[in-house]
């Protein structure tokens, strides 16, 4: 499928999405547009049918078996952005009940989770304040009872996805494995694992920089940005891959990230099972100023 395609069938995803929200929300669809969008569905569906039937007959001649098959066939039609749209969906509803259930996802036992949010809580409150504040405000405003439902429904789902984007930031905090290991993570968006043979060095380094949430530099630095800030730099003895939030493949030597506490977050790189690791503590009253 060409890349115009891929964006299609997601976009046509993320719209089918919204017209079930406002089924279920009770809000009364024109049939016109109903029809209109569940022929599209079905055109698109039919369209990618037979390369599903093949590529599913294809992955069970090589041995595999019917799950894996079926999920073979899935990833062979399903393009990957709509693919990543849906997940990251699902991935901010469970995100949600964790955070109300107060269960992390991903602290094992003997790990050590590393929070990152602080940098971006009241940033984070301030967007859902806002959301709501419109949400009430177009709610009285708006005279048509049609475009009154839809907008309501939309501005509500607004202030779901900030809510539940802060809570995956919550319940997914950066993680140092019993075993030294480092998994960075920006709620459900960015998962970037670094193995403990692969952490040359970590020290406090409190950085400013510019660009959006994750950037690469030309000599294979990643910063990992929140609230505009990164506070430890993770140097690697070789470089690590993981995919951008829309997908792209990314090669890292350098990793700089922002924890709440970064005194803490390289001290627990340090007594982990590093070989080789070096770990620099500055000095708090210079580099990390006192809270």
């Amino acid at each position: 499928m060409s890349r115009r395609g891929a964006w299609a069938l997601g976009a046509l995803v993320a719209a089918e999405a919204v017209l079930a929200a406002c089924l279920v929300a009770g809000v009364p669809v024109p049939e016109p547009v109903l029809w209109g969008a569940e022929l599209c569905m079905t055109a698109v569906l039919l369209w990618r049918l037979p390369r599903a039937v093949r590529a599913h007959r294809d992955a069970r001649r090589r041995g595999l078996t019917r799950r894996a098959a079926a999920w073979t066939a899935l990833c062979d039609t399903v393009p990957a952005p709509a693919r990543r749209l849906i997940r990251h969906e699902l991935a901010l509803s469970v995100s949600l009940v964790r955070w109300i259930a107060r269960r992390p996802h991903g602290v094992g036992e003997g790990a050590v989770a590393v929070p990152y949010t602080g940098a971006q809580t009241a940033t984070m409150y301030g967007f859902l304040f806002v959301s709501v504040v419109e949400t009430v405000v177009l709610a009285l405003v708006i005279p048509w009872p049609v475009v009154h439902a839809v907008t309501l429904v939309i501005d509500v789902w607004g202030c779901f996805f900030v809510l539940a984007m802060h809570a995956a930031c919550v319940v997914r905090p950066h993680v140092v494995g019993a075993d030294g290991s480092l998994r960075l993570r920006y709620g459900a968006l960015v998962d970037i694992r670094v193995p403990a043979g692969r952490i040359a060095a970590a020290r406090v380094d409190r950085r400013f920089p510019d660009g959006r949430l994750v950037t690469l530099a030309g000599d294979g630095t990643v910063d990992l940005v929140v609230g505009g800030q990164t506070t430890v730099t993770v140097e690697l003895t070789e470089p690590v891959t993981f995919l951008r939030p829309l997908g792209a493949p990314v090669e890292a030597r350098v990793l700089r990230f922002h924890a709440d506490d970064p005194r803490a977050a390289v001290a627990a790189l340090g007594v982990g099972a590093v070989p080789g690791a070096r770990v620099t503590l500055p000095s708090p009253a210079v580099d990390v100023p006192r809270r």
